[in-house]
């Protein structure tokens, strides 16, 4: 078993960017909840307790029992975390007369501390709660300040445990990936986690797990599906399957260059052409969550159809990350909602799951890929909904529409990659608007559709800010489109940010 950090999470929503940290510091870390730590294991070198939305003192706060963890691992308490070891060691934690919020520098260092090594005083960090410790128990040292905060950090005299009331994880305080790496060091953790061992130890699991046993599965054309499927193919070759729908609604010439890759790659691939399947089902359709349904279901009827044309399947393959794994766990750990990147395939298809990438973030997902050899285009491509066009043509579907809607954005697509701006981009596409405007062209009135260009940047899609493309490469964009797809005569674009606005449109 490869050595690990645990993060016990009190439902801070920067709990997840701890894990994102420790792992860029080439340490494998779990995420649990408060009340789940794994007191049976063996290669646990140190422990991590996050923030919380709750004060400490609240009726409803979340509360570990840590007699069993303090003294026996080296521990960190993160703000809710570092209040919570003061509070129920003796201390006084109360509201702060004013919320810290913000940045802020340290005033004060202990520079003898090993979590503070290499850390100068100025160093400037991130305060985000509206409580503070304004006592500290006898064996609690502070080892930094602030102006404001004596008890920025401190450290429990006789055992490896430390609080701090910042965060360290957020990009705003300097040399918070220092002070994790220092408590790394703390733990003596061989920080040996990279994509190259996730590779070696995941493909041995997978042959250990799978033997000769045949797996299915669904692949997407995006970037998790696609390095799940080559996982997979290192580890069992031919006794994976795997299946490309295309209904129809994928960009211009996505389901022939996505089948090239695929096959680059030495892929088994069964590519199925779903097109007037999904048209049929669409026609007349307009409300966008039924349009959702429909082409969700259409999907699980050609995979399961496809499927039972194979023999001997025991697995079906998916590619679960591991945002989706802490998702589908409350911190209380009751389930919230499950993921499945397929939409929920039929129960009487009796497989077992196996999903190679259910321990990795995004990025993580990334790096595994290009390790793998993987072409940068696979890797790097924006996210790209499951209905695909389907949810970018506002109104009914009809082939003519995705005729226009897909040489409109082949251009958008094509020229973003010319200027240099599609990796700076972290989602884009053109909307189809169900609004006809007058245009004139030559001589001729025209009255033609409307298309909207989409793109914002963005870490996560919870929030995403409007991209402020170059007015000459807009208005190039503009000019293509008009000029060389048939029935547009109008190019608008949407300078609007999530929230209150969402990224896609339907």
């Amino acid at each position: 078993m490869h050595e690990k950090l645990i993060i016990l999470d009190f439902g801070s929503q920067t709990t997840q960017l701890i894990g994102r940290r420790v792992r860029e510091l080439n340490m494998y870390c779990e995420i649990i909840p408060y009340n789940k730590f794994p007191h049976d294991a063996t290669d646990v070198k140190g422990v991590i307790l996050s923030g919380s939305p709750y004060s400490v003192y609240d009726e409803n706060a979340f509360k570990a029992d840590l007699s069993e963890i303090r003294g026996k691992y080296p521990v960190l308490g993160i703000c809710y975390g570092a209040q919570f070891l003061a509070y129920t060691s003796g201390g006084n934690v109360e509201p702060a007369n004013s919320r810290e919020y913000g940045r802020a520098n340290l005033s004060y260092i202990n520079n003898d501390d090993p979590l503070l090594k290499g850390i100068d005083t100025g160093s400037q960090i991130w305060m985000s709660h509206g409580d503070t410790i304004t006592v500290l128990p006898d064996n609690f040292k502070v080892i930094a300040s602030t102006d404001d905060v004596k008890a920025a950090a401190y450290h429990v005299e006789g055992e490896q445990t430390w609080g701090v009331q910042f965060h360290p994880e957020v990009f705003h305080s300097t040399d918070g990936t220092k002070l994790l790496d220092n408590f790394l060091n703390i733990c003596g953790c061989a920080k040996d986690w990279t994509p190259a061992s996730f590779i070696e130890s995941t493909v041995a699991e997978l042959k250990e797990q799978l033997g000769d046993d045949k797996v299915i599965l669904a692949l997407s054309g995006g970037v998790d599906s696609s390095v799940t499927a080559v996982l997979l193919n290192k580890a069992i070759g031919k006794n994976l399957t795997c299946i490309f729908v295309d209904h129809g609604l994928l960009r211009k010439n996505e389901f022939e260059n996505v089948m090239k890759d695929y096959e680059h790659l030495g892929l088994n691939v069964i590519g199925v052409n779903a097109k007037d399947k999904f048209y049929k089902a669409l026609a007349g359709v307009t409300e966008p969550e039924q349009k959702r349904k429909i082409i969700g279901k259409g999907f699980i009827d050609v995979f399961d159809e496809e499927a039972h044309k194979l023999k001997d399947i025991k697995w079906l393959g998916q590619g679960t990350i591991y945002p989706d794994v802490i998702e589908s766990l409350s911190i209380t750990g009751t389930v919230i909602k499950s993921h499945h990147n397929v939409g929920g395939l039929p129960d009487t298809m009796k497989l077992k799951l196996v999903e190679p990438l259910r321990l990795l973030f995004k990025d993580e997902v990334r790096r595994v890929g290009i390790e793998m050899g993987m072409q940068p285009h696979l890797i790097k491509r924006h996210p790209f909904p499951g209905p695909g066009l389907g949810i970018r043509i506002l109104g009914d579907i009809t082939p003519e529409k995705v005729r226009i809607l897909q040489d409109a954005d082949d251009i958008y697509m094509s020229l973003m990659r010319e200027w240099g701006l599609y990796d700076k981009i972290w989602q884009a596409g053109v909307i189809l608007l169900p609004i006809q405007s007058v245009g004139v062209m030559g001589d001729e009135r025209t009255y033609e559709n409307t298309v909207a260009l989409r793109a914002v940047t963005s870490t996560d899609a919870m929030t995403a800010d409007w991209a402020q493309l170059p007015y000459e490469f807009l208005a190039k964009v503009s000019n293509e489109i008009i000029n060389k797809v048939k029935g547009v005569n109008r190019v608008v674009y949407d300078i609007s940010s999530k929230p209150p606005a969402t990224i896609e449109w339907e």
